[in-house]
């Protein structure tokens, strides 16, 4: 007689594989522990998950779900393996062979991902094949204890055998979580480089960046002049954060160059330093959305380096390389024209958060940060647009392109109440980095578009605030929009474009009532 009767047969299956899986992960956490963070088996197969899809679901996870993509993508990933694992252990419930063969397809997935995912190395395999190994042990041995059989005059038997198979089936979760969460724990002890981070002292630089945070922030808007680092975007396809020792950290200027050049962090550190207050913005930014920031950088001239190691006229990318194996494809015009390019160090007065690039990235204003903005830059490679095709644009995105004029309003809020007959401060920002706003104007409705005042700014590489005051003549709904005029001359236009290929265009609009 089995263990289980018919209605408990159709569980044991799926417990058992939900087990398999949840050991496999917990035995991989802490195997990874002693590799490295980015051999976890979740992190290498979001890793390739993210190379394998297409560029249209990548741009619809953006726009679903922003900055939190990455954690969607993990939450997907542990129900699909949750859902697999369900599966292959009911299965096993009719086969062991087939349930083992499930297992080794995990298996053989898993290590195919670590093998091939950038950046990778071949010791990132060993996660893998442990949590494989692991979860099949555990498939055969609370299979085996589920099928196993009773004489048939053994009567009280099937109770305390199902005790016993509930009891090893929480033991054996008790150790995935074991293993998961200590190995969690071990990892963020022996990688984590927070306090190596805290230890760095920032040398001074020989220009600051101006005082100008008085005359550049209104007050009026919700979002301040100065984007504090915890609040700035941060879009990567970093699943696991590099965590990168300063002292074991260096930097390879190669290619078409006269001489190749290698820099630590401690030569960097010794370079002439410039701090400059500079906006960043992505790509993927909607018209009127929050993918920018405008923070004080701390690094060295990358041009200075360059004509250093002598890169060649027909050089006209640089292909700046991740530790994490992303790729990302500048002009060299762009850092050789006089604008301030940077290898940065430091953020608002500090190193570098950890997740931001530390201990060194790249900044370079005009540019949106999928061709410019490398964080844990290690690796710069002077080529051409033909030899190569960096990560994002081998997905379709444009090869070469400037940051589009745009403007937002941050205050009031879209759907909001105002009050009427009582004046209302309508405020926002708009920028062009390295071209500059020279004019900002509103429109209600269909009337005349109404100039805003403009806060000043230490150049025209920042975002720039402004605001205006308008009086509702009386209840109801208003339509509020915004347009801006850059440094050249050229108003913003209204026609509207999606991010893909190169960045939104249009007018930011809000609507306002009226009471």
């Amino acid at each position: 007689m089995r263990i289980c009767s018919v209605r408990w047969r159709r569980y044991v299956g799926t417990l058992i594989g939900l087990l398999a899986a949840a050991v496999a992960i917990g035995v991989g956490e802490l195997v990874a522990a002693f590799v490295r963070p980015e051999a976890s088996p979740i992190i290498v197969v979001g890793n390739r998950i993210i190379t394998l899809t297409p560029e249209p679901v990548k741009r619809t996870a953006i726009d679903n779900f922003g900055t939190n993509d990455k954690t969607a993508l993990l939450l997907t990933i542990y129900v699909l393996l949750a859902a697999f694992g369900a599966f292959v252990g009911s299965l096993a419930q009719r086969r062991l062979a087939y349930g083992l063969l499930g297992v080794a397809a995990f298996g053989a997935f898993g290590c195919y991902c670590a093998l091939t995912a950038s950046a990778a190395r071949t010791t990132d395999v060993l996660p893998t094949l442990a949590g494989t190994a692991a979860a099949a042990t555990v498939m055969i041995v609370l299979a085996g204890s589920a099928a196993r059989r009773r004489p048939a005059h053994a009567r009280g038997t099937d109770r305390t055998d199902r005790r016993r198979f509930l009891q090893g089936s929480v033991a054996t979760a008790g150790l995935a979580a074991i293993g998961g969460f200590g190995g969690r724990a071990v990892q963020h002890s022996r990688f984590d480089v927070a306090a190596v981070r805290q230890q760095v002292a920032l040398p001074k630089p020989v220009t600051p960046a101006p005082v100008a945070v008085r005359r550049s922030d209104f007050g009026k808007s919700s979002y301040p002049w100065a984007t504090a680092n915890d609040a700035f975007y941060r879009i990567d396809t970093a699943l696991s954060v590099p965590q990168i020792n300063p002292k074991q950290w260096s930097l390879r200027i190669h290619g078409m160059l006269d001489r190749e050049i290698t820099l630590s962090y401690d030569q960097l550190r010794q370079r002439p330093l410039i701090e400059r207050w500079i906006t960043l913005c992505c790509v993927s930014n909607e018209v009127g959305g929050n993918l920018v920031g405008n923070a004080r950088w701390l690094g060295a001239r990358l041009a200075d380096l360059l004509r250093e190691a002598g890169v060649h006229a027909d050089a006209d990318q640089l292909v700046l390389s991740s530790a994490d194996g992303m790729t990302i494809g500048a002009p060299t015009k762009a850092v050789l024209d006089g604008r301030d390019a940077l290898i940065a160090i430091g953020m608002n007065g500090d190193p570098l958060p950890v997740e931001h690039g530390f201990p060194a990235r790249i900044v370079v204003p005009g540019l949106y940060g999928y061709v410019s903005a490398c964080k844990w830059v290690v690796d710069i490679e002077a080529t051409t647009f033909a030899q190569r095709k960096a990560y994002w644009v081998q997905g379709g995105w444009a090869q070469q392109t400037d940051i589009k004029l745009e403007s937002r309003i941050d205050t009031p809020q879209s759907g909001g109440t105002v009050q009427a007959g009582k004046p209302v401060a309508i405020a926002g920002v708009a920028w062009d980095q390295h071209v500059g706003v020279s004019k900002v104007e509103v429109q209600v409705d269909n009337d005349a578009w109404l100039p805003a005042r403009l806060s000043s700014v230490p150049s025209t590489d920042t975002w720039r605030q402004w605001r205006v005051t308008w009086t509702p003549p009386k209840p109801g709904s208003y339509t509020v929009r915004v347009r801006a005029t850059d440094d050249h001359g050229t108003v913003q236009t209204d026609k509207e474009q999606p991010v893909f290929p190169s960045g939104a265009t249009g007018l930011h609009k809000i609507t306002v009532r009226a009471k």
